[in-house]
């Protein structure tokens, strides 16, 4: 990877994760690790253009059906593609269609771009994470494996045990707070071979460990405002991002939320 190298465009290909949730801004949309990815880049290259596809609650067949030929038509010097965890966090899943359709992706948006990203996803240390680890692993492999492949760059935010730390995770403990998302812009900005502006792997401080009353108190928070609505939408068949446009659809040149 080129150091310093000079990009005009970006585009973000995904789901939550990449659309931003849960950076929440003041007006009560969401920023996220693409965001101020391009922001930073903005800053050091005029014109410069971005475009964020990303919808909440996507499966890696709706990002290839809505997002992949979109995004490869713009021809970005960079484009970002995460996706398939939501797969893995179903009940039930084909990996070897999980697979197939990511292999779909990168055959389509590698030859599109001066710089395919890819990523191993963090994921918040827990039960949730034990249940669903292998599924997990067998998708960064393969991510892997695609990368090596087509020439991409993969960003391991995986193996980083500062984004594991539960306090990087929003009250949903599914996505990431500001925190998370501004050392996930820092590891896709050193992956992209820019100089570094921070040690996105540092710990946080330690702390005592919360009391027994209080983790009850967050325990019933996250099945009451969470994890019910979540059981629901499975359950009915209905996603968080139905109906939901992206929140950048267009290559154009960046300019901040109002609300930054």
């Amino acid at each position: 990877m080129e150091m310093n190298a000079t990009y005009t465009s970006l585009v973000a290909v995904g789901d939550s994760f990449t659309e931003g949730m849960s950076d929440r801004l003041p007006d009560g949309t969401y920023r996220g690790w693409a965001d101020i990815l391009a922001a930073r880049l903005a800053a050091r290259t005029p014109d410069f253009r971005y475009a964020n596809l990303a919808v909440r609650g996507k499966l890696i067949s709706q990002i290839v059906e809505e997002q992949v030929e979109l995004a490869a038509a713009m021809k970005a010097d960079v484009v970002t593609l995460v996706g398939g965890l939501n797969d893995t966090l179903r009940p039930k899943v084909d990996m070897g269609r999980v697979r197939g359709l990511l292999t779909q992706a990168v055959e389509t948006l590698a030859p599109s771009c001066g710089q395919l990203v890819l990523m191993r996803s963090p994921g918040r240390n827990g039960p949730v994470m034990e249940r669903f680890r292998p599924r997990m692993e067998e998708l960064f492999g393969y991510v892997d494996e695609l990368a090596a492949r087509h020439g991409a760059v993969v960003v391991d935010l995986y193996g980083a045990p500062a984004l594991g730390d539960p306090r990087m995770w929003d009250v949903d403990r599914l996505h990431l707070t500001d925190e998370g998302h501004r050392r996930v812009a820092e590891a896709v900005w050193q992956a992209l071979g820019l100089t570094p502006e921070a040690d996105w792997r540092t710990p946080l401080p330690p702390t005592l460990p919360p009391g027994w009353l209080n983790r009850r108190v967050g325990d019933a928070r996250f099945a009451r405002e969470h994890l019910g609505p979540w059981i629901g939408r499975r359950l009915t068949g209905r996603s968080s991002g139905d109906g939901r446009p992206a929140k950048r659809p267009d290559l154009l040149p960046y300019e901040p939320p109002p609300s930054a």
